[in-house]
């Protein structure tokens, strides 16, 4: 999650989000992998669809335990959060620019640590990175392999 986070931050701080967007972003991506546990111990697997939907309501717990839930801004804040932690692995109809950086960040991570081929990192520019600064990441990461 530091991986995602670091990136996410870039990405983010180099697309002028402001500082709201920044905060929910950095919170989802070091929040976004939170279903991971809960899905193994429910389903003994832990795919992406199942993170998804076992993430919101941990993460949501643990935020209002942070105090995230004392105002209207901080509610909506979680409800974000939860929103990017329930999404972060469908890559169709992306809505935000915090939604499609949390996306490219985790590609960026698990292109390089899941050892993806080159057609299946080539198709991963292709179809997921629309930000300039994600565009300029992956490239510095992945030329030789382009």
């Amino acid at each position: 999650f530091m991986k995602v986070h670091s990136f996410a931050r870039i990405i983010g701080t180099k697309e002028g989000l402001d500082e709201t967007s920044l905060f929910i972003l950095e919170a989802a991506a070091y929040t976004h992998d939170i279903g991971i546990r809960p899905a193994e111990e429910k389903y003994g697997r832990c795919d992406g669809k199942l993170q998804e939907q076992e993430g919101p309501a941990v993460a949501r717990g643990m935020l209002k335990r942070l105090g995230f839930a004392e105002n209207v801004i901080e509610n909506y804040l979680i409800d974000r959060i939860c929103y990017l932690i329930g999404h972060h692995h469908t890559y169709d109809n992306i809505e935000g620019l915090d939604y499609q950086i949390l996306v490219e960040a985790d590609f960026l991570v698990n292109l390089y640590e899941d050892d993806v081929n080159r057609h299946g990192i080539e198709q991963a520019y292709q179809q997921i990175f629309r930000t300039q600064t994600g565009k300029e990441i992956f490239n510095q990461m992945y030329t030789d392999e382009r």
